[in-house]
């Protein structure tokens, strides 16, 4: 359910999670871009998933009214720009929330725009190095337990084929470029009063995937998801490709789980999945908010 926020603590929900950016025109007043930012409070905390790809994200809080001065956690969800872009710039406003993100984030990556690329076949689509720089910044590998309901979790081995917009992806190592494995993805966890929520920047390793691991792991589904599920496209969809995503989105009808997306799931992808899946999928938008 998407709430406006003066709604939160009326109602006495557990998390208030706003889009502060996303790809897409929300709120009014919000700038929308390529890239994605979620401000989340929860039990006194104040955190951020993700920065988006520029200091807009910053602009946007204002214009919510959300102060990113009283922010305490940070959580860098995988090594691309358009998820740490606001980073530096967030860095001069705060300079003492916990900036997590996992060591291999700092690697180098790139997207393979093919032969006929515009520019240069081989983008950098990778942070800034300037951020390994800050002293707020914790390198993990692997897990982490934040504190007793918040942490960060990784996928050790896919149960499923690498999704099709996910094979681009590449990572650059002693002069070769080598397919991205996605080792510098890592997923929040939050729960609160009995309720858990699964956050991911663009779920690169694959949504379904990344649903066995957290069932492995916790036992049971989530009760909500919020992620991109990274199956937008440039190009027309090829017919195996919505037949990929169709597959996705009858896997993800049978959770109990609700499942928020944006960003680089694309409106396209998001409508086919949207046939299958009616009410268990929602879009957010820059701006949106979502009470749980």
């Amino acid at each position: 359910m998407l709430w406006d926020g003066a709604m939160f603590a009326k109602a006495g929900k557990l998390m208030r999670i706003v889009n502060l950016i996303e790809n897409t025109e929300g709120k009014a007043g919000c700038l929308y871009a390529h890239g994605l930012s979620f401000y989340i409070e929860k039990g006194g905390r104040k955190m951020l998933m993700d920065l988006g790809p520029s200091d807009d994200t910053l602009k946007n809080a204002k214009s919510l009214g959300i102060d990113l001065s009283a922010v305490d956690t940070v959580i860098l969800s995988h090594g691309h720009y358009d998820h740490s872009g606001g980073i530096l710039p967030f860095s001069k406003i705060n300079d003492h929330a916990d900036i997590y993100m996992q060591s291999s984030a700092l690697d180098d990556y790139y997207a393979d725009d093919g032969e006929n690329a515009e520019g240069e076949r081989y983008r950098y689509i990778g942070i800034d190095k300037n951020i390994a720089d800050l002293s707020q910044v914790k390198k993990i590998s692997g897990n982490c337990i934040i504190e007793d309901g918040m942490e960060l979790f990784t996928i050790k081995n896919r149960t499923h084929a690498l999704p099709f917009t996910n094979k681009r992806l590449l990572r650059k190592t002693g002069g070769e470029f080598v397919r991205d494995e996605f080792e510098h993805e890592h997923f929040l966890v939050l729960t609160e009063g009995g309720k858990s929520v699964l956050m991911g920047g663009c779920a690169h390793n694959g949504i379904l995937s990344i649903m066995d691991a957290y069932e492995e792991k916790y036992g049971k589904a989530p009760d909500a998801v919020i992620s991109g599920f990274h199956l937008m496209k440039k190009t027309p969809y090829r017919d195996d490709q919505v037949e990929e995503i169709e597959d996705i989105a009858r896997k993800l009808s049978e959770y109990h789980t609700v499942f928020y997306t944006c960003h680089c799931t694309g409106l396209e992808a998001f409508d086919i999945m949207k046939e299958v899946m009616g009410d268990k999928l929602i879009y957010v938008h820059s701006g949106d908010e979502i009470i749980l």
